[in-house]
Parts: C-alpha cells; sequence; structure tokens
C-alpha cells in the first residue's frame, strides 16, 4: 500500500495481518429475535474487509441463555444455530484474506433486554445499580434494574458460558474471540471499585478484582486451540459512567494488565475517548501506553479511542501500541486504509445516519454487492 507505519504488514500470533488498523466492536441490534446473525451482517463485515482493514471485531455477542445477554436482537453464540449464522458471516470476510474476531460479551448490570429472563433481572458483582438511564437507540428506557449479587453458581455460569461461546466461536470459523472487559460490562465490574463491593476473593484491591476477569480468560484460553487468538477490551470509562477512574489510578492498571496478560491474553484492547492523552496524571500515560508498560512482551497491546486522525493514530502506534481500531470513523469511512493510504480525505462521522432512531443496521450501511458465496 504505501512506506506508512500504518500499513505495515504484522503478525498477531500466528495470523498475518495487512495493516496495524482494526474495526472496532460496536454495538449493533441488528440479529433476529433468536440472536441469529443474517445475511445483512454479513455484507456489513465484508465491506470493511473490502476496503482494507487488516482485522475486524464485531459487535458484542452474548455467552449464555441466563443474564447475558444485553439488549433485544443482539446475536449470540449460544446454540448450533447461532453458529450456523455466525459462519456466514466468517465465510464472507475470509474471502477477502481478513481475520475476524468474535467479541463475546455479559452485559452485567447494565443489560436493558433479555429474554431468557422474565422481568428486568441483571447480574453484577454486588447489588449496585448502574448510573444513567437506558439507551432508547438500543431499545431501552428508564433507570436500570438494581443487579442480583452474583453468588457462586452463578459466576460459574457465567465463566462456562465465556467458555463454551469461545469454542462455539472456533466452530463458527472465527480467528479468534475478545472478552467484553470494557465499557462497564460483567467483567468490566469486577475491575471497577464502585461496581464491585465484594468481601470474598474477588473484591477489595486490584489484585482480587481482577481475579474473576483473569479466570474467564484462563479457562477460555485453556478451552481453545492454541492457534486461536484470545484477547480482552479493558476500560475506565463505563456506558453509564464516561468519568469513572480507578481510585488506585496507575497501580490498577498495573496490576490488571500484569495479570491479564499471565491469564493468557494474546492482546490487550484498551478503550478510552482520546486513546492519545494521558490518563493517570496530567503528565502520567494514557491506558494504551500503560498497557504496554505492564503486559509481557507476548501480549500485543491495541489502542482505541478518537484514532480517525491518522495523525493520531501515528501518535497512538508512535507511543507502543502495537495495533489500533476505528469505531465510528470507521462507520463513517468503511474504507479507512484504503482512503488514507491513497491520501484521500475522510468523510466526518454523523450519527444520524448510522445510529438513530436506533442502532440497527441502516440500509446505506449494507451493500448488496460483492454477492456472499452462498447467496
Amino acid at each position: 500500500m504505501t512506506d506508512d507505519a500504518l500499513f505495515d504488514a504484522t503478525s498477531l500470533n500466528d495470523l498475518s495481518l495487512a495493516n496495524r488498523v482494526g474495526l472496532a466492536p460496536m454495538t449493533r441490534i441488528s440479529a433476529t429475535d433468536e440472536g441469529l446473525a443474517t445475511n445483512e451482517m454479513a455484507h456489513y463485515y465484508r465491506k470493511f474487509a473490502d476496503g482494507g482493514f487488516g482485522f475486524l471485531v464485531t459487535e458484542g455477542v452474548y455467552t449464555d441463555d441466563a443474564y447475558s445477554q444485553g439488549y433485544l436482537n443482539q446475536p449470540g453464540l449460544v446454540t448450533d444455530d447461532h453458529v450456523e449464522a455466525w459462519t456466514t458471516v466468517t465465510d464472507a470476510v475470509h474471502e477477502v484474506d481478513t481475520p475476524i474476531f468474535a467479541q463475546l460479551m455479559h452485559a452485567g448490570a447494565q443489560s436493558q433486554g433479555n429474554p431468557h429472563l422474565d422481568g428486568d433481572r441483571t447480574l453484577a458483582p454486588s447489588a449496585v445499580q448502574p448510573d444513567g438511564q437506558k439507551a432508547e437507540a438500543y431499545g431501552g428506557s428508564g433507570e436500570f434494574a438494581v443487579p442480583k449479587a452474583a453468588d457462586e453458581a452463578d459466576l460459574e455460569t457465567a465463566r462456562e458460558g465465556f467458555v463454551r461461546a469461545a469454542t462455539n466461536a472456533v466452530e463458527a470459523g472465527f480467528d479468534g474471540a475478545e472478552l467484553h472487559g470494557a465499557n462497564g460490562y460483567l467483567l468490566n465490574e469486577f475491575l471497577a471499585a464502585d461496581a464491585n463491593r465484594r468481601d470474598d476473593e474477588y473484591g477489595g484491591g486490584p489484585e482480587s478484582r481482577v481475579k474473576f476477569p483473569a479466570e474467564v480468560l484462563s479457562a477460555v484460553t485453556d478451552a481453545v486451540p492454541e492457534e486461536f487468538v484470545v484477547g480482552i477490551r479493558v476500560s475506565q470509562e463505563k456506558v453509564t459512567d464516561g468519568d469513572y477512574e480507578w481510585p488506585e489510578g496507575e497501580d490498577a492498571a498495573a496490576v490488571f494488565f500484569e495479570e491479564l496478560s499471565a491469564a493468557g491474553a494474546d492482546y490487550v484492547h484498551t478503550t478510552e475517548t482520546d486513546a492519545t492523552t494521558p490518563t493517570f496524571g496530567a503528565d502520567g500515560p494514557s491506558l494504551a501506553e500503560a498497557a504496554a508498560e505492564y503486559v509481557t512482551d507476548d501480549t500485543v497491546v491495541i489502542a482505541n479511542g478518537g484514532l480517525g486522525d491518522p495523525d493520531a493514530a501515528h501518535a497512538a502506534v508512535d507511543a507502543g501500541a502495537d495495533l489500533f481500531t476505528l469505531g465510528t470513523s470507521a462507520l463513517a469511512n468503511p474504507d479507512w486504509p484504503a482512503r488514507v493510504a491513497a491520501g484521500d480525505d475522510l468523510d466526518a462521522f454523523d450519527p444520524a445516519r448510522f445510529l438513530a432512531p436506533t442502532a440497527g443496521l441502516s440500509d446505506h450501511e449494507v451493500p448488496s454487492e460483492p454477492p456472499l458465496a452462498d447467496d
């Protein structure tokens, strides 16, 4: 493509990546009522592969038929039918030789639509109601429920759900799985001192708060083939509280990244509003820089957050990120890598064209060509 470092061919485990640019996971509500991925979703993801992205991460996929689902019309990886439906998506993306990872998500207390349970019932580390209101764009309204504090059986169900979803991802043809440990969902709630008020082995200081996410990560890596990539996404910010910070600051980040790396993370995917600005104090590192400092040499760091400007993407890579992902900039520019490599102008993101009145896939986001192999 170019001699630009953003487009250097690289690798992630045994996977060859054409460049450093990935599609970030973005919540959409375009699956069937039963959580099946659709042909429209296959065309949607294929579009980013055609546009030159080096790897793709899907929207959050629910992992069990208990508490994990976060939205109505969210896709799942729980049943054989889910696996078969996702195979259409992975086949479409692989026709362009692009790796695709499934983001495995347990919504925790931020669930706002779960047909598997009667009533507004949610699960979290502790019975702490999330701040804010449910999002109408994702089918919700009103306040979040006060969640049930997870007991030992609930934790086992959640853990095993991640494991089964990961093995289902292997069967569906994905190249890897990303555990969603960011944005206030279940695994992230364990990291957050305000949401995790447990007095058992999973609550207290950073070493205890990271224990359950690390256990889940380790269990997943043990269950999948060695070449299957397993990563985890991490943030301080939450959907319901964009200003939340770990009270221990960089000390917490050091523990979290060291433990998640040791648990077998092939990559850590950090996300924040601006991945290029200090996170821990005025002169401290960004979250991505902290990850690069504290993970082992075998763990890749992926940065996310405000990197749609190529200069910002360069800054993140120069600061230690191995790869980076784009969210809204990718929606506006599904061929971002091709455009930037050619020196073409980029389009600005317009929320009204993509996330209003709902976050379902708009017609203009779903190309009808090229046809999929089974069309």
